[in-house]
């Protein structure tokens, strides 16, 4: 399995969120295969068979996991090829920019057995609306949580916070972040974590591949923005390229920078995720709130942190009923897919890809 693994998309206050218009960016991307199908029609299991593929040539591999069911892959990058694949299909659409040049549709739809479907009509209309039923209720358990979490962090983000993490940031960026010979960059943007059937996960793994220097930033009221926005500008600015992850819970906040070249990461631990691995430096965000506002406010903190927590179990356990009426929805789909010719299509897939490498 690829130890880089990212979210594209994520379970947000305001809906789902989607980063996937960045595989429609045609000066990254070689080729783009996009790849259309409805449930259990084989996607996933298209993408992973090419992933061995390339594993086996010894290329990396890029994950892109589905925000609702990680367990489920929503698409591969091939970076050291500039080639990606991607399951194109709602609520990630992806449009070609530049269609017979560098996207090419994949449609696996024509691999269903029509005429065995037919019967379960009725069984497939009714678990596609449980499935969509489950996501209006997540929605509005992560909206609520949201709000109250802004909340908190707009009572504690005074300018005197900002001036500190802002002081803080100009000391790293002197120290860490040197102007690169060639002076062109490129920010990818991904979620390292996500809202999932199985609670917040994030992926940490996934920073400790790619960089040995780790900078903790302990933050329980999602402060640390205000430090990784001016990193960001500077390495930006600086030639390096890089990988900025906003907070799914506020897709306008930064949570994360990862700069694989630099081996440089910078993380933010929260008490619902915190950092697993020992750290380069540990920076306490929290030190650097008003201790008299946060006295005064303790009670009301605690309140809202307790609230906006119980909301988001209960977003978590609404995907996990919607994972449940999407399992059945697969079942009902499953025998009537034609994975032999699936498979052969990812084998001739996996040829072109890398015939062309």
């Amino acid at each position: 399995m690829s130890n880089v693994q990212y979210f594209l998309g994520a379970n947000s206050p305001s809906g789902f969120y989607s980063l996937y218009h960045q595989l429609s960016e045609p000066t990254q991307f070689r080729s783009v295969y996009l790849i259309k199908g409805g449930p259990g029609s084989g996607k996933s299991t298209l993408m992973r068979r090419v992933e061995r593929h390339a594993q086996a040539m010894g290329l990396q591999t890029e994950q892109i996991l589905c925000s609702g069911d990680p367990d489920s892959l929503d698409g591969v990058i091939l970076p050291q090829l500039n080639v990606a694949l991607v399951d194109a299909t709602a609520p990630h659409v992806v449009e070609p920019v530049c269609p017979g040049v560098v996207e090419r549709y994949i449609d696996l739809s024509g691999f269903y057995d029509r005429a065995g479907l037919q019967p379960l009509k009725e069984d497939i209309l009714a678990a596609t609306s449980e499935y969509q039923g489950h996501y209006k209720r997540v929605y509005r358990c992560l909206g609520a949580a949201g709000e109250l979490r802004q909340n908190i962090t707009e009572l504690l983000d005074t300018e005197a916070v900002q001036q500190k993490l802002a002081k803080r940031a100009a000391g790293i960026i002197g120290r860490e972040l040197k102007k690169a010979s060639d002076g062109t960059s490129w920010a990818s943007q991904r979620f390292l974590s996500a809202v999932t059937h199985k609670g917040l996960i994030t992926l940490w793994d996934t920073v400790s591949t790619q960089a040995n220097r780790v900078y903790e930033l302990v933050d329980s009221y999602g402060l640390s923005h205000h430090l990784l926005a001016p990193i960001l500008t500077a390495a930006l600015a600086g030639g390096h390229d890089s990988v900025a992850c906003p907070d799914p819970m506020a897709p306008n906040r930064l949570a994360h920078l990862i700069f694989p070249s630099l081996s440089l990461a910078f993380v933010t631990s929260t008490p619902e995720a915190p950092w697993p691995y020992h750290s380069f430096r540990r920076l306490r965000i929290d030190s650097m709130t008003d201790s008299e506002l946060c006295r005064i406010h303790r009670p009301r903190i605690r309140f809202t942190k307790r609230v906006a927590s119980a909301l988001m179990e209960d977003g978590v356990s609404g995907l996990t009923q919607a994972k449940t009426a999407h399992d059945r929805l697969e079942r009902l789909y499953n025998p009537y897919v034609d994975f032999d010719r699936v498979a052969q299509i990812a084998d001739s897939l996996a040829d072109e890809i890398l015939a062309s490498d």
